[in-house]
């Protein structure tokens, strides 16, 4: 037995690669399913310019910390993919950091049994491609959420910091999903969860949901994903969480603009079922300038009248500007950020903090909240084919 090992230098998987010394007038062997593994490290400084004595930014689960240097993440990995020729899959990762210490938990329901070393497993499940029709691939475990269009890991997004869209919905679940190619254009996917953060336990009852794909061209995909179950203690049906999340996405060489809306609402029982509804959307719009350099401006807004998912009745309107520096080196590549942002939260409960204090252990608020963030991402990605 060998080994072919292949160096991807933008964290995707690597195409086929020739056996050496195959003959020149017969396609080589196909290569066994690919084994890939890596890790990476990411490290910011976030200037905040109210100067909060706390040094926190107010109602993010992620990029938290200002005023600080931070490890927001660092995690390894192992993944093996699904062919036809194997069909079961596995992933595992291994991560933390401070954006692994809130993005999973809920601020209204408890932590789940054993949270305090499962928030540091990322994407960790098996997977398995059925022979059914065009493929059935299914999933269990831990794996990426079908609700977002963001990454829980900065290096995978076009921005440093997160949308509010983003930190308000799941970045992962815990559970079983599959998915089906119903044609070229047209995919369809399914998932059974534990609940709506995969970190909380608000009850027994499973959550369920569904997201329709569909690819009208090269350039543009448009996903629809819905979820619905229980996110309190009382499970009766009148009280579970609806959320409907679209996503429309144009890419081309050199530009991506893509557009997000979510809706949720559920009725509290704890407060006389009162109804609570909240949205929010996104607008980003990525250029790449060269091979190393690129810019990305993104619009957003978030709407919480009842402070049901940030804990605080406010609206928030933000935007963020972001320019980016890669350098590849060999199988790694260090991503150098700066960026700014600047967020305005109106409504009873909204604010950021500053360095003025009301009273004693009581931090003032103010309404618009500038930062400035320098990051720096290492990552290295690489792969092996085992040859028999």
């Amino acid at each position: 037995m060998s080994l072919l090992i292949v160096y991807s230098l933008h964290g995707q998987s690597p195409g086929a690669t020739g056996v050496r010394g195959a003959a020149q007038d017969a396609p080589a062997p196909p290569l066994a399913p690919l084994w890939q593994f890596g890790g990476f490290a990411d490290v910011s400084y976030l200037v905040d310019f109210n100067d909060p004595s706390n040094h926190l930014f107010r109602s993010r689960g992620t990029t938290y910390i200002v005023d600080k240097p931070v490890l927001d993440m660092a995690a390894v990995y192992l993944q093996k993919n699904t062919s036809e020729s194997s069909r079961w899959g596995l992933q595992m990762t291994w991560q933390a950091g401070q954006d692994s210490r809130l993005f999973a938990f809920s601020s209204t329901a408890p932590n789940l049994r054993g949270a305090k070393w499962l928030r540091h497993l990322g994407p960790t499940n098996i997977s398995y491609l059925a022979p059914f029709g065009k493929g059935l691939a299914l999933q269990g475990g831990v794996f990426t959420s079908f609700i977002g269009y963001d990454s829980l890991y900065a290096k995978d997004n076009f921005n440093y910091t997160r949308p509010w869209s983003a930190d308000f919905t799941p970045y992962l679940m815990t559970g079983i999903n599959g998915s089906y190619p119903l044609s070229n254009k047209w995919s369809v996917a399914a998932f059974l969860v534990n609940g709506y953060w995969h970190l909380a336990h608000a009850n027994n009852v499973p959550s369920f949901g569904g997201q329709l794909s569909y690819k009208p061209t090269s350039h543009m995909t448009l996903k629809q994903t819905l979820f619905y179950g229980p996110h309190q203690r009382d499970t009766a049906i009148e009280f579970w969480r609806f959320l409907s999340d679209s996503i429309a996405e144009w890419r081309a060489r050199r530009i991506t603009a893509a557009l997000e809306y979510h809706v949720g609402t559920e009725r509290i029982a704890s407060q006389g079922n009162r109804h609570a509804v909240w949205m929010g959307s996104q607008l980003p719009l990525h250029l790449v300038l060269s091979k190393r350099w690129s810019v990305t401006e993104r619009a957003e807004t978030y709407w919480d009248p009842e402070g049901r998912i940030t804990g605080h009745a406010q609206t928030v309107v933000a935007n963020t500007e972001t320019l980016e520096y890669r350098l590849p080196y060999h199988a790694t590549i260090a991503i150098l950020r700066l960026e700014h942002r600047v967020d305005d939260s109106n409504g009873p409960g909204g604010g950021f903090f500053y360095d003025g204090v009301i009273r004693p252990a009581v931090i003032g608020l103010k309404p618009v909240q500038h930062l400035l963030a320098v990051a720096v991402i290492l990552t290295l990605d690489s792969a092996v084919h085992p040859s028999w």
